[in-house]
């Protein structure tokens, strides 16, 4: 029996890191998912320990190449991003792997906003929101300015995707999915690293930037095959989207975080934007992607405990509860007004005294329709006048509630719950299928659901 082509790719989340092996119509034959107990960094905040995770990506590969069953054409990697490795000249980590939540010094926060003209105007022209830590190019200030003698033995500070790609290709590079996300370092209108990375020497520490398309042949256990640079995850799941549509569509992907993403509006951000949350992505393609972000699915977990207290049934109950138009109907749903001031960081509902309802399914409506108003704002500040569809993934694409109510604020738009298995992985296939892939790329990456707007 002949062995099977595949690609061999390195997911890597805060929580979970997982390594698939894709074949050439884009089924997984293999995955495994592991997770390692969080280490601290020298002022005992928590992170993930670079040394674990360097050590099971070398051996997970290693093990995969001793398989009779597979040949590995190809290997790419998406990782979470706003995480820096700073690496000496013989490739060995300097500094731990700092978690991005981690909190930043406020003096160096005043020193650097002074220096280089306010949070606006860096906000503005690095389409990045005032996120300290998140913003990773803030992250490399620190080390220069709190360990200069590391800064100074540092030969590549790495984003995390293009640190594991290092690891196993050798070859150093930078990725512009990474660079672009909410990292306040590359000015989105001049198209180059802004002027502050420059002033501060800080370019210096980065390898060249390559298109994420980018392969490198490289040779492992005497077997030669395509290496990837890596891809920033939230940037990588967007990629069998645009591979599969090309009428222009938002993406709203669900989790902790709700995050609408719209990679055919090109327009800068603007200073009321970015103080609701609008922030840039940047596709694998080079181009912008606007978006804003909602805390709806950190909401909906708070809120689904109460309810399951309050009413005395189990946490996930409300995978039981259909959509009832009843509950429009009866005119529930208009009580949902919320401050547009604040409607993006606190749901109306948890204003509202759970006495109030009837039934665990009357109350779970009102906190979805709470939610899709909270949605509904969020996404029109990124939705533009071409758009016609929006595609729902994760958690909320499989809450028929959530769907109908969506379709229902959008009434001139197509909404689909959209499924695509292990997105951030399977678009770090996709983007460098040509270097590996003797097949084209299958129309049916994406299984879609329409939802309409329900009659009053």
């Amino acid at each position: 029996m002949n062995p099977t082509p595949v690609i061999a790719i390195f997911d890597i989340g805060k929580t979970n890191k997982k390594f698939f092996l894709f074949d050439e119509d884009y089924t997984i034959v293999l995955e495994e998912s592991t997770h390692f107990a969080e280490t601290k960094d020298e002022d005992g905040d928590p992170c993930d320990d670079v040394q674990k995770l360097s050590d099971w990506v070398k051996q997970t590969l290693k093990e995969a190449f001793q398989s009779d069953r597979f040949i590995i054409k190809a290997v790419n990697f998406s990782t979470y991003g706003a995480s820096f490795v700073y690496i000496d000249k013989n490739g060995k980590p300097l500094t731990p792997l700092y978690n991005y939540l981690k909190k930043y010094p406020e003096t160096l926060h005043q020193q650097f906003y002074s220096k280089y003209g306010g949070e606006e105007k860096i906000s503005v022209e690095t389409a990045s929101p005032v996120l300290e830590s998140l913003n990773s190019g803030l992250q490399v200030y620190r080390l220069k300015h709190q360990y200069p003698d590391i800064f100074d033995k540092t030969a590549f500070a790495f984003h995390l995707p293009q640190y594991i790609s290092y690891l196993i290709s050798d070859h150093p590079a930078t990725d512009i999915t990474s660079i672009g996300c909410h990292t306040a370092l590359w000015d989105y209108q001049k198209k180059q690293y802004h002027q502050w990375v420059i002033d501060e020497k800080i370019d210096t520490k980065f390898a060249p930037i390559l298109p994420s398309s980018t392969s490198t042949i490289i040779s492992i256990h005497n077997k030669q095959l395509n290496a990837g640079i890596g891809l920033h995850d939230s940037s990588s799941a967007l990629i069998p989207y645009l591979a599969s549509f090309s009428e222009p569509f938002v993406l709203i992907s669900t989790g902790t975080w709700c995050i609408s993403l719209n990679p055919f509006n090109s327009e800068a951000l603007t200073t009321e934007e970015l103080q609701q949350d609008c922030l840039c992505y940047m596709a694998y393609n080079n181009r912008p992607v606007k978006a804003s972000r909602l805390f709806a699915g950190n909401e909906h977990e708070q809120q689904t405990k109460l309810l399951a207290e309050y009413f005395d049934v189990a946490v996930d109950h409300f995978k039981n509860i259909p959509f009832n138009t009843a509950m429009i109907a009866i005119g529930l749903l208009n009580k949902g007004n919320i401050d547009p001031q604040t409607g993006l960081y606190n749901s109306a509902f948890q204003d509202r005294n759970l006495n109030d309802f009837i039934s665990y399914e009357q109350a779970y409506h009102q906190l979805i329709y709470d939610i899709i108003l909270q949605q509904h704002k969020a996404t029109s500040l990124v939705i533009s006048k071409e758009i016609k569809r929006i595609f729902v993934d994760g958690g909320f694409a499989k809450n028929t509630v959530y769907m109908n109510l969506l379709a229902n604020v959008f009434p001139d738009v197509e909404v689909f719950a959209a499924s695509v298995s292990q997105a951030s992985a399977f678009g770090a296939a996709l983007a460098i299928h040509k270097d590996w892939n003797t097949k084209a790329i299958p129309n049916n990456l994406i299984e879609i659901k329409q939802y309409t707007a329900q009659k009053k």
